[in-house]
C-alpha cells in the first residue's frame, strides 16, 4: 500500500485548520536580520516584521537544507512511500531547486516537487486541492498528472502600498516601478507562466486599485462558481472592504478571509498589500 505525504512551505499561507485537517507538513522560510534569524511563522509574527520595517528591512532565505532533510527522514521513518511537495514559485525563490537536491538523498521516498509558480494562497490553494485528492485515495501518478490542470483554475492578484519593498528584495519581476510611483499609478500584480510578477493592469490611486481588484474577481465569478480567498499585509481594513464586496457575488460559492500573509512575504511586499485568489470549481 502506498502512503502519500504532502509538503508545502510557510509562504503558502494556509490556515492552521487546513494544515491539521490534511496533515500537511510545512517547511518554514527564514527571516534574517543583521544579528538574528527566525523561522517564518514559527518564531516571528507578521506584526513583528511590519513593526520593525522602519528600523531594519530583513532579508529572507528558503528553508534550511537540514530542515528539508530532517523532514524527508521523518517521513521515511513514518512509513510514507511517496511525497508531493508544493512550493513557492521558482521565479521568486530557490526552494524548488533546494527541495530537488534534498529529495535525492532519500531514494526510497518517491517524491514529486511541484513548482507552484505562485505565492500565498495561490500556492496554498494548489496545496489544498492536492490534499483533497490524497484524502480521496487517488494514487500518486493520478495526482501528479492532475496538478497542471489545477494550476490553470487558480488566479492570483494583489496590490501593494508601495513598490519599494518589492524593489529592495529583488522581487519586482516584470512590474514597472519608479515612474509609476511618481504618478501614483497602482499596478494590479499577478504571476505569469514563469512564476514571475507582472503588471496585469494599472490604475491611478489606492481606491481605484481596490475597486479594480473587486472588478477582476467579479469578472471571473461571472463565468463560473469559484472559491475566493482574501489576504492582506498589514492592511486589514482595506482587505475586509474588498472581501465584503466580492463575497456578495452569487457564484462566490465559498469565500474566506484568510488574514495576514506570512512574515517572509511581508518582508518583500511591505505594508498595504491586499490580495485576491480565485479558484474555479470543477
Amino acid at each position: 500500500m502506498s502512503k502519500i505525504a504532502l509538503i508545502t512551505d510557510t509562504t503558502g499561507d494556509l490556515p492552521e485548520s487546513t494544515i491539521e485537517k490534511y496533515n500537511i507538513h510545512v517547511l518554514p522560510f527564514r527571516i534574517i536580520y543583521k544579528d538574528r534569524e527566525y523561522k517564518d511563522k514559527y518564531e516571528i509574527t507578521p506584526e513583528q516584521v511590519y513593526g520593525d520595517l522602519e528600523k531594519e528591512v530583513p532579508t529572507s532565505s528558503f528553508p534550511a537544507l537540514e530542515d528539508m532533510e530532517n523532514l524527508f527522514a521523518k517521513l521515511e521513518k513514518e512509513g510514507y512511500t511517496h511525497a508531493i511537495a508544493v512550493v513557492l514559485s521558482s521565479g521568486l525563490s530557490g526552494i524548488y531547486n533546494g527541495m530537488k537536491v534534498a529529495s535525492e538523498s532519500y531514494p526510497n521516498l518517491i517524491t514529486h516537487i511541484c513548482d507552484s509558480q505562485s505565492i500565498s494562497l495561490g500556492e496554498g490553494a494548489l496545496t489544498e486541492e492536492v490534499a483533497k485528492l490524497i484524502a480521496e485515495g487517488k494514487d500518486f501518478e493520478y495526482i501528479v498528472n492532475e496538478i497542471p490542470g489545477i494550476k490553470k483554475r487558480i488566479h492570483l492578484f494583489f496590490v501593494v502600498g508601495t513598490l519599494e519593498y518589492l524593489k529592495k528584495g529583488g522581487r519586482i519581476g516584470k512590474v514597472s516601478g519608479t515612474i509609476a510611483e511618481m504618478l501614483n499609478i497602482k499596478p494590479i500584480i499577478s504571476v505569469d507562466d514563469d512564476g514571475m510578477y507582472f503588471t496585469y493592469d494599472k490604475v491611478r490611486g489606492r481606491k481605484q486599485s481596490l475597486n479594480r481588484l473587486v472588478e477582476i474577481g467579479n469578472k471571473l465569478l461571472d463565468e463560473k462558481k469559484c472559491r475566493v480567498y482574501i489576504m492582506h499585509g498589514d492592511s486589514e481594513v482595506d482587505s475586509r472592504k474588498v472581501f465584503e464586496e466580492i463575497k456578495k457575488h452569487p457564484n462566490a460559492a465559498e469565500s474566506e478571509f484568510v488574514g495576514c500573509i506570512s512574515p517572509v512575504s511581508g518582508v518583500h511586499s511591505g505594508p498595504g498589500l491586499v490580495g485576491l485568489v480565485v479558484v474555479e470549481l470543477n
